[in-house]
């Protein structure tokens, strides 16, 4: 395979696992490659500027995480999402053309064919059937208050926080002892830089 170059990957085109998707809904192709600011502002402008009740985001392969941060990311923003997930398979096509063809012999492309997972994720402001599967209904109000709270600066996030900050200075204070008994211990050539050091830090 040393000598074949990969020249081309495409997939194949199979319909939304949705039923009864509107036909202009915006699916939101994510690849590899894809900045998620920029799949976020567009989707963010079609869900409020637009109007649009509903949109699909759509990765397969190594853009499946991806996908998964956009979605998550837009649930937070927008809330009051529903959401249905189907995982599938997809197959990629891949043509790889021969580098080091023999001579007076033909250029020989090969054709593989190649299964990835792919998840397509429907949001949407209006109510999706709960029975299918894959539904997940909209996370309560409070629920991403408090996610929204850990982050920010209130009065819940900040009391873990000062229960944390007191940790770290006894170790400190252990160190700079254990300094000041190796000092008077090392002859004084090394002592010497020891305590310059340690006034340097």
């Amino acid at each position: 395979m040393e000598n074949f170059r990969k020249v081309r990957t495409s997939e194949e085109e199979s319909p939304l696992p949705f039923p009864n998707l509107p036909p202009d809904v915006v699916e939101m192709k994510v690849k590899e490659g894809s900045k998620i600011r920029n799949l976020m502002n567009f989707a963010m402008a079609q869900m409020e500027l637009k109007g649009s009740r509903q949109i699909v985001f759509s990765g397969s392969g190594r853009a499946v995480t991806k996908t998964i941060t956009c979605v998550e990311i837009m649930k937070r923003k927008l809330g009051g999402l529903h959401q249905v997930t189907k995982v599938r398979y997809k197959t990629l096509l891949e043509v790889w053309e021969n580098q080091d063809p023999l001579p007076g012999g033909p250029a020989q492309n090969l054709t593989v064919h190649k299964n990835v997972p792919s998840i397509c994720i429907l949001l949407s402001r209006d109510p999706l059937d709960p029975n299918q599967t894959g539904y997940q209904p909209p996370e309560p109000q409070h629920r991403q208050e408090t996610q929204l709270g850990e982050g920010g600066e209130d009065v819940s996030g900040s009391s873990t926080k000062g229960l944390k900050r007191p940790l770290p200075p006894p170790c400190e204070e252990l160190q700079t002892k254990k300094l000041q008994v190796q000092v008077p211990e090392s002859p004084r050539g090394s002592g010497t830089t020891d305590h310059q050091l340690d006034q340097h830090h």
